[in-house]
């Protein structure tokens, strides 16, 4: 039990516009609903909050219809002019899923600081401190305080090689002895999984090299139930500043509520810099903003098995989201199950965003498909070195696998190097549709492109079209029931047409309604005769196509055309379900007489994709 002789403050970053948007609904909440709270929490004396990056820069143009940089504009005007600003990067992916070359992560820092930012917090997913100090030069550059991370986790297996004490403070030195410029150091375990004994030794040894003028911090999740006992732990051992967060939007997946810290301190020595006082006001707010979203339970409940698969609370939340869409939500323990042999196979990078995800991905594929026979294209590249160097020597089979199937080489360079130019891809797609190459258009796109994704799926250009994908987690609205009305009997057989239509394909049916027995007197319509099923089914030699999942899937390729003669088993179209490339595979051989979507189009169960003779 802490306990300071001396009156001692630790300052608080409240996080719930940024990481409790996430860790809750995946990022995908209008900005307008929680401008009013953001204010409040203003006035009521914070001074220091997080509101952009990470997948909250990714969230409003991928899924809200939402400029993420208008977002920032907004919420730098709620706080006022004086208060800080910080975001998340992720050091060579910045705020994407991918790695980006310098000049990239140099116009996100200008970018950034431009739209508000104060502080920008980077972390690396490798830990790789070579990978920090480049990635951290733009953003000293950019005129923004520069928050350096090293990303902690549990491990999900017994090993001595890494995530310990040692190790971390290992980072932190080297990025300090490579001469780029500091501001401050951050403890930060994104899946809430570190034990308080290696927070505290860590915390410990990260005092005792960094010079008095940097402060440190530390950033936890609730998932496990162990976020209180952490931060505890921390400021034991000499932490400065903790991140917590506000009801509805604290604790579960998220950090947790300031209340709850408040009270673990009480008669330690130790206060928080903030007014404890004007929390109920502020969830209120925060409720009344939120009151149309729907609360999946999943990410506001603390879930003890997170210590064996560690997950970044603001990726189960948006995991969660695209499961239950997809309809595989009932599979989620068998991903979970999967977890423990991708860290160790992979060398047990840190369970964070884009690492995070692509251990998530690979675990997914091994559920769908059978122990390493799909490759996740990110899991496959990180394995491979593309991202930099894991803390552990990967599965030498697993990069023989991914190797083959990626049809790359293991690389031990730069990863700078090797990232694709994005700003490039960027500028010639605005160039071609005739779009305003600003800076803000130019990076929107480049950050969502994804290697081999049509650049009419890009999200940044959805945006800049008028074309944005809404995907808003609101409760269901019950339809209103129908006012009763009197229907006059049918005289006799009456012919109509109804027309369907299914995406970019239009059918018109003729329907005949024969009056029921007596229906040419009394005052009620006869009973409806059933609505035949027009979805194919095969017969008459026709075989529907469908996308393997059960829920709502986006068509991001349509790999045939009516004519074409297919084999079994051949992929004639794709859908991205979790964030990922997913073959649709003809059941059987034949000639494609009908397709019936376009690139773009979302696709439900039951709804055919092509139709083939």
């Amino acid at each position: 039990m802490i306990h300071v002789q001396t009156g001692r403050t630790v300052k608080v970053m409240l996080t719930a516009f940024r990481d409790g948007l996430q860790s809750v609904f995946g990022g995908k909440v209008r900005v307008d609903d929680v401008l009013p709270a953001m204010k409040a929490a203003a006035d009521a004396g914070f001074r220091h909050f997080e509101f952009g990056g990470g997948a909250r820069f990714q969230a409003p143009f991928f899924y809200v219809g939402e400029d993420p940089f208008a977002c920032m504009d907004k919420m730098r005007d709620a706080v006022g002019p004086e208060a800080d600003l910080q975001i998340l990067t992720r050091s060579v992916s910045g705020v994407t899923l991918t790695s980006q070359q310098l000049p990239a992560l140099d116009l996100q820092a200008r970018l950034m600081r431009k739209h508000g930012t104060t502080i920008d917090r980077n972390f690396d997913f490798m830990n790789d401190a070579d990978n920090l100090a480049r990635t951290g030069r733009p953003i000293v550059e950019a005129g923004m305080h520069h928050q350096v991370c090293v990303a902690m986790m549990g491990l999900p297996y017994a090993s001595r090689l890494s995530h310990s004490a040692a190790q971390y403070v290992e980072v932190i030195r080297k990025v300090l002895e490579s001469g780029v410029h500091v501001d401050s150091v951050c403890m930060k375990d994104a899946s809430g999984t570190t034990d308080p004994r290696t927070c505290y030794e860590t915390a410990k040894g990260l005092k005792a090299i960094l010079p008095a003028d940097i402060p440190l911090v530390q950033h936890t999740h609730d998932t496990g139930s162990l976020a209180v006992a952490c931060y505890l732990a921390g400021i034991e051992g000499g932490v400065d500043g903790i991140d917590l967060s506000v009801r509805p939007l604290a604790s579960g997946t998220s950090q947790p509520d300031v209340r709850s810290m408040w009270h673990a301190l009480k008669g330690t020595g130790v206060e928080l810099d903030v007014d404890v006082g004007r929390l109920p006001e502020i969830e209120r707010i925060l409720e009344e903003g939120l009151k149309d979203y729907d609360f999946n339970p999943i990410t506001l409940a603390a879930d003890a098995r997170v210590v064996n698969f560690p997950m970044p609370g603001g990726a189960i939340g948006p995991n969660v989201h695209m499961m239950d869409e997809a309809g595989i939500l009932h599979r989620y323990g068998e991903v979970l199950a999967e977890f423990p042999v991708v860290v160790k196979a992979g060398g047990a990078w840190t369970s964070v965003t884009p690492g995070s995800q692509q251990y998530w991905l690979q675990a997914f594929q091994n559920v769908l498909h059978g122990r390493w026979k799909k490759i996740d294209p990110g899991y496959g590249r990180s394995v491979l070195g593309y991202f930099g160097r894991p803390p552990e020597t990967p599965d030498p089979e697993v990069v023989r696998i991914a190797s083959e199937q990626l049809k790359l080489e293991p690389f031990t360079g730069d990863p700078l190097e090797r990232a694709p130019d994005s700003l490039a891809l960027a500028r010639a797609a605005l160039e071609e549709r005739n779009l305003p190459v600003t800076d803000e258009n130019l990076f929107l796109v480049a950050a969502a492109a994804v290697p081999g994704k049509s650049m009419e799926l890009n999200e940044g250009m959805r945006l800049l079209t008028g074309q944005p994908r809404i995907r808003l987690p609101l409760k269901k609205k019950a339809p209103a029931p129908a006012p009763a009305a009197a229907t006059p009997p049918l005289a006799g057989p009456v012919t109509t047409t109804c027309t369907v239509v299914e995406g970019a394909v239009t059918r018109t049916f003729r329907i005949t309604l024969e009056p029921a027995e007596g229906g040419k007197s009394g005052g009620t319509a006869a009973p409806a005769a059933p609505v035949a099923d027009a979805t194919p089914k095969p017969s008459g030699g026709n075989t529907p196509v469908y996308s393997p999942f059960e829920g709502k899937v986006e068509v991001v390729e349509v790999l045939v055309k009516a004519g074409d003669a297919v084999a079994e088993g051949q992929p004639v179209a794709a859908v991205e379900a979790m964030k990922a490339r997913h073959d649709v595979r003809a059941p059987a051989a034949g000639t494609v007489r009908e397709v019936h979507v376009r690139p773009g189009d979302e696709v439900s169960a039951g709804q055919p994709i092509v139709t083939l003779g």
